[in-house]
């Protein structure tokens, strides 16, 4: 295995079009062929599957592609660490959506003021790799969404206490109330895949949409679409309000009867590194203060 062969088979991955990855990687298409044909050879496993019209990866594929970009990352930095002479500080972080990414650019910004030489790489994947990713090191930490553990070498920092909320677009039926029951919940609702969303807001989505009417049920891939139909008017959800994270131009509207979340950072226990350490101190702290600023921001409009 060679780091042309993984470029190779992440471009193809990437374009899902052995002609755009040829272009992009500025080798001709026979040759990439070549290269992931013998790549599958080495692990034994098919990696796309191919039609006149289509390309897809396989089961393995999916599987394997994180590792190879992990693989890539490490030694373009060792590539890049040797050639300069000089000693970085990989840091890769785990988010599950571009919620929980735009937590972090000031966040990382201090970390870099302290830390001169870290190069911080962010990383979004699904809620049943993330956690397996942070167990075997593959990732520094991951945010995340508190009870979720399933082994004893992971630790869980909280930093705020998230409610489950009713979000909606202005102007839907719900917008106007500062606080709704579970039985106040009216009108079509959007849900979640259960790859994409902790199974304890998983559990608490399909609890409410299977009683629903089949006209007024609504399912999307990731959070991200369920917001996009819920700005559109077509329905509300149901989601940890983290208020830092919170998208404008939606409504968050406390579910009384549900119990909150605990939202905070994953990370292995007896990690002593430097960087960690202070990445968990400094995230604590703004998530207090954009918490803080949050209600103050609330208090005033009312």
């Amino acid at each position: 295995m060679n780091t042309v062969q993984l470029e190779c088979f992440v471009a193809v991955a990437e374009h899902l079009n052995f002609s755009k990855a040829s272009r992009e990687l500025k080798i001709t298409q026979p040759a990439v062929t070549h290269q992931i044909q013998a790549l599958e050879e080495e692990l034994n496993v098919k990696l796309f599957t191919r039609t006149s019209r289509s390309v897809s990866l396989t089961q393995e594929g999916v599987l394997f592609l994180p590792d190879a970009q992990l693989m890539l990352r490490t030694a373009m930095s060792a590539r890049e660490r040797l050639g300069r002479q000089e000693h970085f500080l990989p840091f890769e972080l785990g988010c599950h959506n571009s919620m929980e990414v735009e937590l972090l650019p000031e966040v990382l910004k201090k970390l870099l003021e302290e830390f001169p030489l870290l190069r911080p790489s962010i990383r979004m994947v699904p809620f049943p790799s993330l956690l397996g990713q942070v167990e075997n090191s593959q990732l520094h930490c991951a945010l995340g969404i508190g009870g979720a553990r399933r082994s004893s070498a992971l630790a869980f920092r909280e930093v705020c206490t998230a409610p489950i909320a009713c979000i909606c677009a202005e102007g839907h039926p719900l917008s106007g109330y500062r606080t709704v029951t579970r039985s106040g919940l009216t009108g079509n609702m959007i849900a979640c895949s259960p790859r994409q969303i902790p199974d304890s807001v998983f559990t608490v989505q399909n609890s409410i949409i299977t009683g629903l009417d089949p006209e007024q049920r609504f399912f999307t891939e990731n959070i991200e679409s369920t917001l996009a139909l819920v700005k559109a008017g077509l329905g509300y959800t149901l989601y940890p309000d983290v208020r830092p994270a919170r998208k404008p131009g939606l409504c968050y509207i406390p579910v009384k009867n549900l119990p909150g979340v605990s939202f905070g950072v994953y990370y292995r226990y007896q990690q002593e590194e430097p960087v960690l350490k202070r990445f968990l101190s400094l995230f604590s702290s703004y998530m207090k203060e954009a918490q803080k600023t949050s209600r103050s921001g609330d208090a005033e409009s009312k």
